[in-house]
């Protein structure tokens, strides 16, 4: 009688996946997480871009409040210098991000600010830098895309605290109020004040606030469109300084002018620090203008030479880190996004205040 064999000899040897197996195992992952990767990176720019709808909304909201409550819209307003006291320009004035603080629930920094004196200089010649320092380099969540990179510079004795958001003089290249002729939007530095009511295209029609990338503070490598290229000398006939100019009236000239700067800019010197910072009213700091549609083919450009700054006119429009657009807000309190294709008649009708245009829904 022949004895059955050992239960640990009947058993199946143990078969362990062939290299070939492993591979396929491992393709099928790849071409899954391939699959799935643009859809999470989706998902994420499309909550970073409603988190910059929900900034503009919150800066539309408190505008909106600043104007019932003071009966017009913030400007640009000059500082005063020490130790002079004399009423000093654009170069350290407070700008219409600083002013509206207390209405998007910042009131503390606002209290913290010497509105008398200066927000910017050398330290060595205006005190009111230092005195509000803290202002200064106030990094504010509420005035930074989520999509825009930090700007990667440094102000005196602090980080820059960077800012995606400007408000509008309008469809104008033009930013100072004084004088016969006055930029057609509702916030400018140094004129008469505007509000609601003579917003006559409608507050719902009208661009108060507007999106921008931010620079790479690298003036070595042009950036286009947000760096800023200083062309020089006299614009339409009118002085570097004082240039008048609003569209559709100035179309012929400004497309001229946009074209040359386009051509200037292989050799001109240019600027990559707007939206450094959103203390100070002045172009490429906290001021901007609605003259061409987001993310343009051309630069930013700055009617002047060898200044290092950007105390003089030019064009500092729309652009940002989303694909197709930038968004933007309204006067009523509204958000839009404005798609990069977006007519320039529609554009300027939507940076101006009261010149009549009429558009429709679906113009942009």
């Amino acid at each position: 009688m022949v004895s059955p064999a050992p239960l640990h000899a009947r058993r199946t040897p143990r078969r362990g996946f062939t290299l070939i197996e492993l591979l396929v195992v491992i393709a099928i992952i790849a071409v899954l997480i391939a699959l799935l990767l643009p859809a999470v990176q989706a998902a994420r720019e499309a909550a970073r871009r409603s988190q910059c709808t929900n900034n503009l909304k919150q800066l539309g909201l408190g505008l909106a409040n600043y104007e019932s409550t003071s009966g017009s819209y913030p400007g640009a307003y000059p500082a005063t210098r020490l130790p002079a006291l004399t009423v000093g320009g654009t170069w350290g004035s407070w700008g219409p991000l600083a002013l509206l603080l207390p209405y998007i629930e910042q009131g503390s920094l606002y209290s913290a600010a010497n509105f008398s004196l200066l927000n910017q200089g050398d330290t060595a010649s205006y005190a009111g830098f230092t005195a509000n320092t803290t202002v200064n380099h106030a990094k504010l969540s509420v005035y930074l895309c989520p999509s825009a990179p930090n700007f990667p510079g440094s102000l005196t004795n602090g980080t820059a605290p960077g800012n995606n958001y400007f408000a509008s003089v309008g469809s104008s290249v033009l930013w100072r109020g004084d004088g016969t002729n006055k930029p057609n939007g509702v916030m400018f530095y140094q004129g008469p004040t505007i509000s609601s009511r003579d917003v006559q295209d409608g507050t719902s029609n009208t661009i108060a606030f507007g999106e921008w990338r931010t620079g790479d503070n690298n003036n070595n490598i042009l950036s286009v469109p947000q760096d800023v290229v200083e062309i020089g000398g006299t614009f339409l006939g009118g002085s570097a300084d004082n240039v008048q100019i609003n569209l559709p009236a100035g179309a012929s000239g400004f497309q001229a002018w946009v074209s040359n700067c386009a051509t200037l800019a292989k050799t001109a010197p240019h600027r990559s620090f707007i939206g450094q910072q959103w203390v100070t009213g002045m172009f490429g700091r906290s001021l901007g203008n609605i003259l061409m549609a987001p993310n343009p083919p051309y630069p930013n450009c700055n009617n002047t030479t060898g200044n290092g700054d950007f105390d003089n006119n030019g064009m500092f429009g729309l652009s940002s880190n989303h694909s197709g657009g930038a968004n933007v807000a309204f006067c009523d309190g509204s958000v839009h996004f404005l798609k990069s294709s977006t007519a320039l008649q529609t554009m300027w009708a939507l940076g101006s205040r009261a010149q009549g245009e009429v558009v429709s829904a679906d113009g942009y």
